[in-house]
């Protein structure tokens, strides 16, 4: 890490984390005083904490970076948006795809009841992992053997939620790049599939499982495809925390669940063929770089994310002001050198917390190609 990126890290990265571990201790409180009498209350109240701390990050992208994010979607699809359960599958091109879903989903107003499917490790991440652990994130073991029935369960007991979820699945499985499409070209042209261009080949026994799931409960599938113009840097996690701005294109398109095929093999093919589409739809945008003017819906950065980060340096400022008065910390050797490890510490944890969005939340294993050896291909 750069040091010019390390200075705006640690103040970033302690309020980020001091805000966290506060959230934290309210998740875990609520979790063990309120959750086993009242579950529906448990998740509206965590709901709320839960956005406590997400809002950070959007107010990252939003005011921080300046990240513009064009929604194109039609009329149905939009108006939809924050009102229903929804399924949500996308290509996976870049590594804050899963915090362009979250802005998405905070401008429907269902920001802290956004879900994904996640690697059993990312738990434990401090702060984040914990966070969505007290969410009811899916935490599976990338062993579909043993993760079948943890699928199963976890998404019943999303049944009886309360308010309005976004479930994200990127059933690619693993984040795009040219090795990995020529993977995916080669492959598809052994089995006979359409080559692909834009995308890779979905693995859909993780999405036949959602939806066999899923279906009496959750409304409708959202198909988001995200891409970049031709004009803009690609945005990562750490361009965002050095303040880069960017520009981001996303296309969504609302399918009713109903419509999907009854069978686990038609289920399969209904995923196969919307990423064929997909692919098309990429096309167009790299040809154009927009999808279509007529479907852009503008959407204006919130100031709810505004002053709940104001909120948080205000609460923390002061709290840091009188502990460091009444301890005389910074007075004696032994309490610079403290802080000095503390800061450090905020460092290591921010420079974890960035590798965390550079990674695959679940990877393509050596030699899985077939459909005997899928993975599920889930990640966020």
């Amino acid at each position: 890490m750069a040091v010019p990126a390390a200075v705006v890290v640690v103040p970033l990265g302690v309020l980020f984390l001091v805000s966290g571990l506060i959230v934290n201790f309210v998740q875990a409180a609520c979790y063990v005083a309120i959750r086993p009498f009242s579950k529906s209350t448990y998740r509206r109240i965590n709901r709320l904490l839960a956005e406590l701390l997400w809002l950070q990050l959007v107010w990252l992208v939003d005011w921080w970076a300046g990240v513009k994010i064009r929604l194109y979607a039609d009329s149905e699809s939009f108006k939809s948006m924050g009102k229903e359960h929804a399924l949500v599958i996308s290509n996976h091109r870049s590594d804050i795809d899963w915090l362009v879903g979250w802005i998405l989903a905070q401008r429907s107003g269902c920001l802290g009841s956004t879900l994904a499917v996640m690697k059993k490790s990312s738990k434990f991440l401090p702060v984040i992992g914990w966070s969505m652990w007290f969410t009811e994130y899916l935490f599976l073991e990338r062993s579909w053997a043993k993760d079948e029935d943890t699928l199963k369960s976890g998404l019943q007991r999303l049944k009886d939620f309360p308010q309005p979820f976004w479930l994200a699945l990127f059933v690619e499985g693993t984040r795009f790049t040219p090795a990995k499409l020529m993977a995916a070209q080669e492959y598809a042209a052994s089995q006979g599939l359409p080559i692909p261009r834009n995308v890779l080949i979905p693995r859909t026994k993780g999405f036949v499982s959602a939806v066999n799931n899923m279906r009496s409960f959750v409304p409708a599938i959202y198909d988001m495809t995200v891409s970049i113009p031709k004009d803009s840097h690609s945005p990562t996690m750490l361009r965002i925390l050095k303040g880069h701005p960017s520009v981001v294109h996303v296309h969504m398109k609302r399918h009713p669940m109903n419509e999907l095929p009854q069978t686990d093999e038609g289920i399969a093919q209904w995923c196969r063929d919307i990423f064929v589409e997909k692919d098309a739809l990429l096309d167009k945008h790299l040809a154009q770089d927009t999808y279509g003017e007529e479907d852009y819906k503008p959407i204006v950065r919130p100031l709810k994310s505004l002053l709940v980060v104001i909120f948080w340096a205000g609460l923390i400022s002061a709290a840091a002001f009188k502990f460091f008065k009444w301890s005389s910390l910074l007075s004696t050797w032994k309490g610079m050198a403290l802080t000095i490890l503390a800061l450090f510490m905020v460092t290591a944890c921010m420079h974890a917390f960035i590798l965390f969005s550079q990674s695959d939340r679940v990877e393509i294993c050596q030699g899985c190609t077939g459909s005997s050896k899928e993975i599920i291909g889930f990640s966020v």
